[in-house]
């Protein structure tokens, strides 16, 4: 009876165990190297596992460009499609439009330029012709005026005084040249005063030099003919007397 009862107990404990556990039932070995854990704290080993890694990582760079490089050079080295007939026809024809275009602002150009040019100097010689039409007349009339002041200086103040028909002859005569000369200047005639002014060779003309201790040389001290101007431009140069310095 005993016997019976230890037997069924061993059965319950057994079958218990069976059930809490059931990875324990069937355990294959597995060799003892697989779980062998390697760990090296030496600073040779170290090293060498950084060198053998930045090796790796420089051929792999290595490799990478040089795949690239290949690519690049393939690339440049395939042939160029063949261009379409037409394509190239009408590529040609617009290259041709585009020269022809750039001609043509060119001479448009040149040609705005010159008419531009033409423009202002046709103006200049317009303006030209308006200023100095009077030139030739100008200079003959300037005789008159020459002739007027004759006439006017001849006379004496002795002679105005004694004779009053000839101071009333001679009042007229200069009321007529200061009329005349006033219309002139309306035309752009003008006199040219130099007495006292230092002399300019291109407004006066020196007749004669004469030493004058009290007047400063190289200056005009007398008019033998007055000139004139037309519009600022020299019509007839004044005839003066210049001093002379006494170096010279």
């Amino acid at each position: 009876m005993q016997r019976v009862l230890q037997q069924s107990f061993k059965r319950t404990i057994q079958a218990r165990a069976n059930i809490a556990s059931p990875s324990l039932r069937y355990s294959p070995r597995l060799p003892l190297y697989q779980f062998a854990r390697f760990n090296s704290t030496k600073p040779e080993a170290k090293e060498a596992t950084e060198s053998a890694s930045k090796d790796a990582e420089q051929g792999e760079q290595k490799s990478e460009e040089t795949a690239t490089n290949t690519k690049e050079a393939e690339v440049n080295d395939a042939p160029e499609p063949a261009e379409n007939p037409e394509f190239k026809e009408l590529k040609d024809k617009l290259e041709k439009k585009d020269k022809d275009l750039a001609l043509m602002k060119n001479h448009y150009a040149k040609a705005k330029a010159d008419f531009r040019s033409l423009q202002e100097t046709t103006k200049k010689e317009v303006q030209n012709a308006k200023d100095f039409a009077l030139q030739k007349l100008a200079k003959d009339l300037l005789e008159s005026i020459d002739n007027f002041n004759l006439a006017l200086d001849h006379v004496k103040e002795d002679t105005l005084k004694a004779n009053e028909e000839v101071k009333n002859l001679y009042e007229g005569v200069d009321m007529t040249r200061n009329i005349f000369e006033k219309t002139l200047q309306k035309h752009g005639i003008e006199k040219i005063e130099p007495l006292g002014e230092k002399f300019d060779p291109n407004l006066h003309e020196a007749t004669f030099e004469i030493a004058q201790p009290d007047k400063e040389p190289g200056s005009v001290f007398f008019v033998q003919q007055t000139g004139y101007t037309l519009n600022k431009r020299v019509l007839r140069p004044a005839k003066v007397g210049v001093v002379k310095s006494e170096d010279n």
